[in-house]
């Protein structure tokens, strides 16, 4: 292992190890992760706005950056634009394999007495994608549809659901995707900038599940300690960030941009998703 965020690599390898033995000896594991879990499966991350337009440069030509494009508001005033964005993410997200990192966490949990649930802001669906299903998404997930309105509580899948982008104006082409019990616009069921109109009932439902998992792992009784493996979760959004540091102690947190952590509280290892996780499989029974 080279050296990685200014550190001399054998710190990094002996950071490794630590993350190893904590991991080794886990009843339980909960997976929080940011979007650096999945760029090593080619998705852009979207830090900061030169990121995004690295990925998307139309909009860079068209001056809107990420937090623009993600609002609500342009699925009223300009459904085109909003399906634009978020049909590609759909197609891209749809497209995309997930890297072999998912296959090891799905291998961990498996073995563990407690078994894993995974925490994620994500809203690509990778994780199921690689076959992991205790799966909450505190921001809900593209692959899954509402009504703009709403004019009700239904969520509903988008299987089947093709959006038609123009990739020099970044527009989608109608038919745009109508909510079934009204006929209404229909939208991506992800919390957006400013969303009053998100309906939360699946994550909410999938938020109460892992709480009640937490509870049973961590009570009497409980198969072995709560080991929690942060991977690529940011300080802008800091969701995920803040919900792995509340249960530390037993935390490794997995970023190449971001390794800080406080003294006591776990293990660091600059290193993107990927890398680390096979260092760490490599090191593991």
């Amino acid at each position: 292992m080279t050296a990685s965020a200014g550190r001399p690599a054998a710190t990094v390898e002996a950071a490794l190890d630590a993350a190893a033995a904590l991991l080794a000896g886990a009843g339980a594991l909960l997976v929080c992760a940011g979007a650096g879990m999945g760029v090593d499966s080619g998705l852009p991350d979207f830090r900061g706005d030169a990121g995004f337009w690295r990925a998307y440069p139309p909009y860079e030509r068209l001056g809107l950056s990420f937090v623009e494009l993600a609002d609500p508001v342009h699925f009223r005033d300009d459904p085109t634009l909003a399906w634009g964005f978020y049909g590609h993410r759909l197609g891209l997200y749809r497209a995309t394999r997930p890297h072999e990192g998912f296959a090891v966490l799905r291998r961990w949990g498996a073995r563990l007495p407690g078994g894993m649930y995974v925490f994620t802001s994500n809203v690509d669906g990778q994780f199921q994608r690689a076959g992991i299903d205790a799966v909450a998404e505190v921001h809900g997930s593209i692959h899954h549809l509402q009504c703009v309105g709403p004019c009700g509580g239904e969520i509903w899948p988008a299987d089947g659901v093709e959006v038609d982008v123009d990739p020099e104006t970044m527009r989608a082409g109608e038919p745009l995707p109508r909510c079934p019990s009204c006929g209404d616009l229909a939208r991506p069921n992800i919390l957006m900038f400013g969303d009053g109109s998100w309906v939360s009932e699946r994550t909410d439902a999938a938020l109460r599940t892992c709480e009640s998992w937490l509870d049973e792992v961590t009570g009497p009784g409980d198969a072995g300690p709560l080991v929690v493996v942060e991977i690529g979760a940011g300080t802008a959004v800091p969701t995920v960030r803040r919900t792995a540091e509340s249960l530390a102690g037993r935390l490794i947190r997995i970023n190449p941009a971001q390794p800080e952590i406080r003294p006591g509280a776990g293990v660091s290892l600059p290193l993107a998703a990927l890398p680390a996780l096979t260092a760490l499989a490599a090191r593991l029974p």
